[in-house]
């Protein structure tokens, strides 16, 4: 995982909620809890074969349209659609939708 002391501040509409939740004793125990984002931007099946075919050039054909919201995942969880943007020549991902509750926990494994 990279060092997580560069990572941008993230800013939105729901700062005051964040600012809210942060103040709370327990999400402060939580807080310093490296998580692992990453973005979706479509898959597809694939045989083994086709896959030690693959060489420089080759295009692999994704599941997902070139127009449509991209998967935003925090350690393999759905918590969001977004789209590609760039931040100082670098790709970022505005967030354009926040996945239900119940869909951000489904990937939330519980143990008891």
């Amino acid at each position: 995982m990279s060092d997580m002391s560069e990572a941008p501040r993230v800013e939105g509409k729901g700062e005051d909620s964040f600012a809210r939740l942060a103040n709370n004793r327990q999400f402060k125990l939580l807080a310093d809890i490296p998580v692992r984002m990453s973005v979706e931007v479509g898959s597809t099946s694939l045989r083994l074969a086709e896959v030690m075919d693959l060489a420089e050039g080759s295009i692999v054909e994704l599941d997902r349209q070139a127009d449509e919201l991209l998967d935003i995942m925090v350690n393999g969880a759905l918590i969001a659609k977004g789209e590609v943007v760039t931040v100082n020549g670098r790709y970022g991902i505005r967030i354009v939708d926040i996945a239900a509750a119940e869909t951000r926990l489904a990937g939330v494994e519980r143990r008891s």
